[in-house]
Formats: C-alpha cells, sequence, structure tokens
C-alpha cells in the first residue's frame, strides 16, 4: 500500500495561495487523478508551485539570506527586509491553517459519500469495488488525520517562536541603535582628548631609544589611536628573515682604537657637522650652497573648513581601484602625485655628501638615511594627491641654489605610473618609475608603491636600487587619520654588492618599541655586518660602527639573535622642523610650500598650470570640482577616440602606437631587467629655448 495512499509531496504546499483556496472552498477543483500513477486514489489536481516556501521563509528569518548580493545596505534596509520575512510568514501560516481546515472538512465529507454509496443495494462486482474504495479511504483518512495533526503542531510552534523572532529582532535593534551612539561618543571623546593632549605641555626626552618630540613635527600615534590590526594583518609586508639583533655601545677604550673608522654623521642637514676625514678633496667645495636666484615663497592661503558626508562618498568605494574613484577635492591635497615624488628630494644634501664618500660602506649608510628620510613628510600627510593626467609633467628646476634638475612625468594613467629623473651637478643621477597601487578596505587605505629606484653616482659608479615600503591610513571611518609605514628596504649595490636591510616596524597597540621605528644592518659582499642603522622614519636615523659580533640568545619566536657591540651612534639625517602655521597649510614642509608657486617658462603640460589644483591651492574649491570634473571628462574624451583610432587601426591591418611620452621611452634595465621608462632627454633643451610645439594640450 505504500504511496498508493499518500498525497504527492508538496500538495498542500502547493494550496498555499490565496486564489487555490478560494476555488478550492467553492469547490472548483472537482477534477481527480491519481497520485500513483493512473490507480484509483482521488487527490486534487497540483497547482503551480510558488518559489518562495513557508519553509524558506523560516530559514531566512533563522539564518538570513546569504543568496550573494554583494550590495551594500543599510540597518534600516535590512530592518525592513526582515519585518517583510515575518508579515509573509505569517500570511503563509493563515494558508497552512486553512488548508488543515479543508482537509479535515473534505476529508469528512468524503467519508460521508462513501458510507451512503456502500449502503446502496448494486451488483456483487460493484460492492467489491466500493469497499476497495472505502479502504483506500480509509488510510486517506488516517493519513489526512496525521498531517492535520502535524500542522497542528507545527502552527503551534511557528506562533510561538514568531512572537520570539519579533522579541529578539527588536532587541537586536535597540544593541544597534546602542551601539553606534556609543561609537560615535567615544570617537567625540578621543577627538577631546587628541586636541587636550596635543594642547598640553609636553615633556621632551632626548636619548637614543626614545626621539625628541617636536610641535607638530613627530607626534608619536597614542593608544587611543592604535589600530585594531596586529603584525600578523595582511598590509604589513614584512620580510620573514629580517635580521634580528641586540647593540651594545663598546667601552671608551674600544671607541679610541676604532674611531678613525667611524662614519662621518649629519645633524639637521647642515654641512658644518660633517667630519671631513672621508671627504675627497674635489668634494669639500661642492657641498656649499649657490646663491639662489629668486626667493621662495613660505606660506600658502590657509586650508578652508568645508564639511563632508563621508558616508555619502564612502559606501560606494569599498573594494574599488582608488584611481578609479571620482572623489572630490575635499580629500586632496593642493599637489600632485608628480609633485609628491619629487618631495624625496626633501634632504638631497645626504646625497650630496654620500658623492663625496671614499668608503663605499659609509656611502650606502647614507643612502639608507635618504630612503628612509622620503618618508618624513608623510606623517601628518593623509591627504591624497591630485593624480596627474596622462602626459602631465612636473620639473623642479635648481640648479641655481641645489644644484640639481628633477623632471617627471604621468606615463600611463591605468595602472597610473609616473617617471621621475633627476640629474645633479655633485655628482650623482637618481630615476625611478613608480605605480601606484591603492585599495580602500573600509577600515583602513592600502597604498602600495611598486617600481624600482635607481640611484648612480658619477665618480664611484656605485649603483644602488631599492624599493619603497607599503603605507596605510588607519581610520578611515571613525577617529583621526594617521599614517603608518610597514614593510622592508633592501638596498643593494650592485657593483660591490654591498647590501642593507632596512626594516620598518609596524605600529602595534601592545609593542614596547618606539612608534615609526627603523632598524637596519649594513653588510658587505660576504654577508658581515659593518654598521646598525636605528631611528624613526619621522625624526632621524643614526649609525654605528660594529667593532664585535657574537650570537646570543633564541628570541621569543625562537630564532638566534646577534649582539653587535658598536661604537657611540653618529647622527645621520634629522628632520627639519615644519614651517609655522603648518597645521593650517596641509603640514607642508619647507619645500613642499614651492613646489606649486607658479613659475615663467615651464612647460604647457606642468602641474603649476593645473587649474583645478591652483583653484584648490586659493581655496575655492566648488570651483576646482567643477573645473576636475571637466579635465577628468576631456581625459576620458581624449581616451576614447584612441580607442577608436586602435580598433580602426586593427580593422584595417595597420600598427597603432597609442599614447606615447614625451620625454620618456621604455627600456629594459640590465641590472632588474625590468622594462620601464626612462630619460630620453630633450626637455631642459626645449625650457632653454621655449619650444614647446610638441607637447598637447591636456589643461
Amino acid at each position: 500500500m505504500k504511496g498508493r495512499g499518500c498525497w504527492e509531496p508538496g500538495t498542500v504546499r502547493s494550496f498555499c495561495n490565496s486564489g487555490c483556496l478560494s476555488k478550492l472552498n467553492q469547490g472548483q477543483y472537482s477534477s481527480y487523478s491519481s497520485a500513483s500513477g493512473g490507480d484509483s486514489l482521488h487527490t486534487p489536481l497540483t497547482p503551480p508551485r510558488r518559489k518562495t516556501s513557508a519553509c524558506h521563509l523560516l530559514h531566512l528569518v533563522c539564518l538570513g539570506d546569504d543568496s550573494g548580493d554583494e550590495e551594500p545596505t543599510t540597518q534600516s534596509d535590512r530592518s525592513e527586509g526582515i519585518q517583510g520575512t515575518l508579515k509573509t510568514l505569517i500570511s503563509k501560516l493563515d494558508d497552512l491553517s486553512t488548508c488543515n481546515d479543508l482537509i479535515a472538512k473534505h476529508g469528512a465529507a468524503l467519508q460521508r459519500s462513501l458510507s451512503e454509496l456502500e449502503a446502496l443495494r448494486v451488483p456483487v462486482e460493484g460492492g467489491e469495488k466500493i469497499k476497495g474504495v472505502n479502504e483506500r479511504a480509509t488510510l486517506f483518512r488516517i493519513t489526512s488525520n496525521a498531517m492535520i495533526n502535524a500542522c497542528r503542531d507545527f502552527l503551534d510552534l511557528a506562533e510561538t517562536h514568531s512572537r520570539r523572532w519579533q522579541r529578539a529582532l527588536q532587541y537586536e535593534r535597540e544593541q544597534r541603535i546602542h551601539l553606534e551612539e556609543t561609537i560615535e561618543q567615544l570617537a567625540k571623546q578621543h577627538n577631546s582628548l587628541e586636541r587636550a593632549w596635543r594642547e598640553a605641555p609636553t615633556l621632551s626626552v632626548n636619548t637614543p631609544s626614545s626621539p625628541t618630540t617636536k610641535k607638530g613635527g613627530s607626534e608619536r600615534p597614542q593608544k587611543g589611536e592604535a589600530s585594531d590590526e596586529d603584525e600578523d594583518t595582511e598590509y604589513f609586508d614584512a620580510m620573514e628573515d629580517s635580521p634580528a639583533f641586540i647593540t651594545v655601545t663598546a667601552t671608551e677604550n674600544t671607541q679610541h682604537r676604532c674611531s678613525q673608522s667611524n662614519l662621518c654623521g649629519v645633524s639637521g642637514g647642515h654641512t658644518n657637522d660633517w667630519n671631513q676625514d672621508n671627504v675627497s678633496p674635489s668634494c669639500k667645495d661642492s657641498g656649499k650652497e649657490l646663491q639662489p636666484l629668486r626667493k621662495r615663497r613660505s606660506r600658502i592661503p590657509d586650508k578652508p573648513n568645508y564639511s563632508l558626508n563621508l558616508w555619502s562618498i564612502m559606501k560606494n568605494c569599498i573594494g574599488k581601484e582608488l584611481s578609479k574613484i571620482p572623489m572630490p577635492v575635499n580629500f586632496n591635497e593642493p599637489l600632485s602625485m608628480l609633485q609628491r615624488l619629487t618631495e624625496d628630494l626633501e634632504y638631497h644634501e645626504l646625497l650630496d655628501k654620500a658623492a663625496c664618500c671614499e668608503n663605499s660602506l659609509e656611502q650606502l649608510c647614507l643612502v639608507a638615511a635618504f630612503s628612509v628620510s622620503s618618508y618624513s613628510t608623510t606623517v601628518h600627510r593623509t591627504a591624497k594627491p591630485f593624480n596627474p593626467l596622462l602626459g602631465e609633467t612636473y620639473e623642479l628646476d635648481r640648479l641655481d641654489d641645489l644644484g640639481y634638475r628633477s623632471l617627471c612625468e604621468q606615463v600611463s594613467h591605468h595602472p597610473p605610473a609616473a617617471a621621475h629623473h633627476v640629474i645633479s651637478q655633485r655628482g650623482w643621477t637618481l630615476w625611478q618609475q613608480i605605480t601606484i597601487s591603492s585599495k580602500f578596505r573600509g577600515k583602513y587605505l592600502s597604498i602600495m608603491p611598486l617600481g624600482a629606484i635607481h640611484l648612480q653616482f658619477h665618480s664611484s659608479e656605485n649603483h644602488y636600487v631599492w624599493r619603497k615600503v607599503i603605507s596605510t591610513v588607519h581610520n578611515i571611518i571613525v577617529g583621526k587619520l594617521w599614517i603608518d609605514q610597514s614593510g622592508d628596504i633592501e638596498i643593494v649595490n650592485h657593483r660591490t654588492k654591498e647590501t642593507c636591510q632596512l626594516k620598518f616596524s609596524p605600529y602595534s597597540y601592545f609593542s614596547r618599541d618606539v612608534p615609526r621605528k627603523v632598524t637596519g644592518v649594513v653588510s658587505d659582499s660576504g654577508g658581515q655586518a659593518h654598521y646598525i642603522l636605528s631611528g624613526t622614519w619621522d625624526d632621524k636615523i643614526e649609525s654605528s660602527k660594529i667593532v664585535q659580533s657574537s650570537k646570543g640568545g633564541s628570541g621569543s619566536e625562537g630564532k638566534q639573535k646577534t649582539v653587535y657591540q658598536t661604537l657611540s651612534p653618529k647622527l645621520l639625517w634629522k628632520k627639519y622642523p615644519l614651517p609655522d602655521n603648518a597645521e593650517n597649510m596641509y603640514f607642508f614642509s619647507s619645500l613642499a610650500l614651492t613646489l606649486n608657486e607658479p613659475e615663467d617658462g615651464v612647460g604647457l603640460t606642468d602641474s603649476r598650470l593645473r587649474p583645478d589644483q591652483r583653484l584648490m591651492e586659493a581655496g575655492r574649491w566648488d570651483e576646482a570640482n567643477s573645473e576636475k570634473q571637466r579635465l577628468e571628462e576631456k581625459q576620458r574624451a581624449v581616451r576614447r577616440r584612441r580607442e577608436a583610432e586602435a580598433t580602426d587601426a586593427l580593422d584595417n591591418g595597420r600598427e597603432y602606437d597609442g599614447f606615447q611620452p614625451q620625454w620618456f621611452h621604455k627600456r629594459k634595465n640590465d641590472i632588474t631587467g625590468e622594462t620601464t621608462f626612462v630619460y630620453k632627454g630633450g626637455y631642459w633643451e626645449a625650457k632653454d629655448s621655449q619650444d614647446w610645439s610638441t607637447c598637447s594640450e591636456i589643461f
């Protein structure tokens, strides 16, 4: 009898819609078919099933809908969705109750009809058939009673849990509202405490392990500013085999024995602090500053105080490439990425002195200090620079006072890439191609510079190569923005194979180390360490000559540490103090204040001539936003035209070169094996003759 006395699965559920129920009550479903393939068991015809069942709705309420929709929803949207689900569930329970009543009603009617039929006088063959139908009706009644009891239990349970779910939903809504209010209150208290801390007098401690704290210069992030990520977070790009060591200052007698080979240092960038013993005679006069031909500006208009709804802009930015998001100038500073790249030359005098060093290891120490000094301007600079337009250039001609010329050009737009070339009259040349990859991940912003930096000294032909570390901007949503640098830099002298391993320690709430700590070891081609570098990337770097090394005990991670006995540290680099009123001028350094200063004779594509950036610097942000949109739309139109030309050339079998930079061309580097854009010459000659006929009009 299995399968002959049961309704097909889903029959009752398929009736749970208002149209079918009304028709069933009116007796419109009078035709019958067999659930067992033409047998004599009568079951109602099954109407089309609905896509959303009561069981699925129960699952949605209990577990939530994980259907893969990645669009962000607000709390009100989620609450309305849950309320709608509960209402639908209640209506489905009402339908189920109606089905329950209908089964009981029509089952009783069927039993009465069969009893009346059995009482009639019919032939023997007809009586046997009526008896069989009666038996099947009895089985149907038993099954229906079981269905009715199960439905009744389900209804009771659903009604009980429905009230419980509603109470739980209300409690969750209240808890979320309370949590939002608490976070907002904490953020306000955080900002108040920060203001009070900045205004309160601080005690400066000037020791090697605790750098001097200066107003507006090297404030350390407090515990309240700490990110909730630790060293295991993905953006901490640290090498697993980074050196672990302990330094011990040697005794006074040892210092006297080894003082002849100690590294000369610089304090605050002044040349008279250098020990001239290791400087070649031809370089002693080259370190003197030349007389500038013009006076540079020392201030820009104060930053306006414009309010901005952060959520309205950021909610659609999560997971997207930052360079592809139309951002208002409220998030920018009035400098382009090309000018920020030029800011790496703030402490160029380190390279001037390195060019005069006869000892390549001492030269490597100064190059390492220069690589760290480029991050000192970022400690307060959390604003985003302008993305350069394709073909945009920036020159910095400081031959008259600093002895170098710098040229940058935007050589690619997606991904954004800039080529940079610097040549100095004091014996060195620097070039690089940097591609910026940035991701906004909700709580923080990761900025990953890709590309190698090359530095070559003319007299010794020492060729150094290194790469930048990852920059992370924290507290994007709540709290005060602050920036951290983390990862490792390996500087290699490809002529002598000498190396310097620098480690930028990420900030951690539980760490006892000095914030923004940088440590490093300078080794020869055989791997023997000669100098220890220590300091912070926002304040200073010192070097200590190693006189003896020995193996120490194992550290907390089981790695054996090396104990270095060193001489007293010598200062290599010290950060310049910020100008007065720097907090109202985007925390620009003295060099940064001059980068966007109008200058005659520059190329037609120079960043100084960019109108939206100029309007923002003047404080006219509304006009700057309109101008920024115009420039971006103009650039998109040019890109669409190039794509059409490329398609047309492909259809006609012609070659299409696409965009070609004006002053740089692609070449393969023999050392790294990478194909990058390098300076091909001609810019400074064009400036001398003021012939800019080959420049395109991008503004």
